[in-house]
């Protein structure tokens, strides 16, 4: 969700998009992530105009970290986790905020030499100034960071690696990053941020930050909900156009719509529209929106994908059953349909009673000679009613579930015809018995 607000921002506004991988991490980085997180946006329909990658970039992360260091705005420390929980523990005990105490600028350099003669290694802290941090956001208006109640940023690990509050720092910087959108999860993070792009000389960029994603119920989305992980979405047969619609529309002012692709959506976007409550997604409005994007699709729009699919009968039985599809998927079933020979079973929960299967023969008995067409259907039926007294669901479901294994469905007067005499004839053959 995120890279697609950043992205639909950068193309409303004449900018460049920047695909950048943090992958300083080694332990939590591989390239099977890489591939997927491009597979990903591809779908979505998202393409970079620029990547980058932080294993690339070391030396210059270096070169940062030394300008921080002799600023005195960057300095070793030595607790390990477990010293640092202690403290953390006596700070709670005292109902006073977690906030690292600073130990570490009291060691001399005979102190540091000790610890590390122990094979202690150092990671390194960012002094945090006092006075409090402020920026106009995006979506949020004025925000105001209290600095002084935020412990000093580990920047480098013990390890030499960096962490990501520093590396994207120095890559917006060189690569001209003007515009960053995230997750309000990050407000406190970008107060922090805003203090190193100045202890590097630099202005920090302009920062607004999105709601976050919630359920139904209200509840946090976990951002690795399996079936709702892109590759979940795609698997499951959703178009990502209503995907990324809804993921861009809830939680804004803007109508939650259809969108022939993503593009359109940069015409309309606007930070302004983004709410400050969360935005609250329901399973349900996405599928909905996914059927409104199917039933907007022309044949021609979809011919060469349903025959990937073995679901292309033609114009005709598309313009049949588009409108009752939820996803593109399930033309499949109607296809087989009415092209198929296997007589479909009845549905779960559908029981034919001896009337109804007397019904149907009646019903074989009745078929109308072809050439079938539109009004073949309700001619058909009409000379049941008068011959059967048979009426409403009692007249017509029957027909219709012993015809395409369906208790609901498109139009049969559509699709009738396509099913033809002889496909006709076998099912209820079948179920009459």
């Amino acid at each position: 969700r995120t890279a697609l607000i950043n992205w639909l921002y950068a193309k409303a506004n004449g900018g460049r998009f920047i695909l950048r991988f943090d992958d300083t991490d080694t332990e939590r980085s591989r390239e099977e992530y890489v591939e997927a997180i491009r597979a990903d946006l591809a779908w979505l329909g998202i393409v970079p105009d620029e990547e980058a990658r932080q294993t690339h970039r070391l030396s210059r992360y270096d070169e940062a970290a030394e300008k921080l260091k002799k600023a005195a705005r960057l300095y070793p420390a030595y607790e390990t986790a477990e010293e640092l929980e202690r403290k953390r523990m006596r700070q709670r005990a005292r109902r006073l905020p977690p906030v690292y105490d600073r130990a570490a600028l009291q060691l001399s350099d005979e102190d540091k030499a000790a610890l590390e003669a122990e094979g202690r290694q150092p990671h390194w802290r960012f002094l945090l100034e006092s006075e409090p941090v402020a920026w106009e956001d995006g979506v949020r208006g004025h925000q105001t960071i209290d600095m002084s109640s935020l412990s000093d940023p580990v920047l480098i690990r013990e390890n030499g690696t960096f962490l990501y509050t520093f590396t994207s720092i120095v890559d917006d910087i060189d690569m001209g990053v003007t515009h960053i959108i995230r997750g309000e999860d990050h407000v406190t993070n970008t107060g922090v941020q805003i203090g190193i792009f100045r202890a590097l000389g630099v202005e920090a960029p302009r920062f607004a930050h999105h709601n976050l994603l919630v359920d139904a119920k209200g509840e946090a989305l976990s951002k690795r909900l399996g079936s709702l992980s892109i590759q979940g979405l795609r698997e499951a047969g959703y178009e990502p156009q209503a995907v990324a619609a809804l993921a861009v529309l809830i939680g804004t002012s803007l109508p939650v719509e259809p969108v022939r692709d993503i593009s359109e959506l940069a015409e309309h976007f606007d930070l302004s529209a983004i709410s400050r409550s969360p935005a609250r997604f329901d399973p349900a409005e996405l599928d909905g929106l996914n059927a409104r994007t199917v039933h907007g699709y022309s044949y021609r729009d979809v011919m060469g994908r349903l025959a990937v699919m073995g679901a292309d009968g033609g114009e005709t039985l598309w313009d049949a059953v588009s409108q009752n599809l939820g996803k593109l998927g399930d033309a499949g079933y109607w296809c087989a349909t009415v092209t198929g020979t296997d007589i479909p079973p009845l549905p779960e929960d559908i029981d034919l009673t001896g009337d109804d299967r007397t019904y149907l023969k009646a019903a074989l008995a009745a078929l109308p000679p072809e050439p079938w067409d539109g009004e073949t259907w309700k001619a058909w039926t009409d000379g049941l009613k008068q011959a059967t007294g048979r009426k409403g669901r009692g007249l017509f479901m029957p027909l219709r579930v012993a015809l395409t294994g369906r208790s609901s469905g498109p139009e049969m007067a559509a699709l009738l015809p396509l099913i033809g005499n002889s496909r006709t004839a076998d099912r209820l053959r079948a179920h009459a018995a």
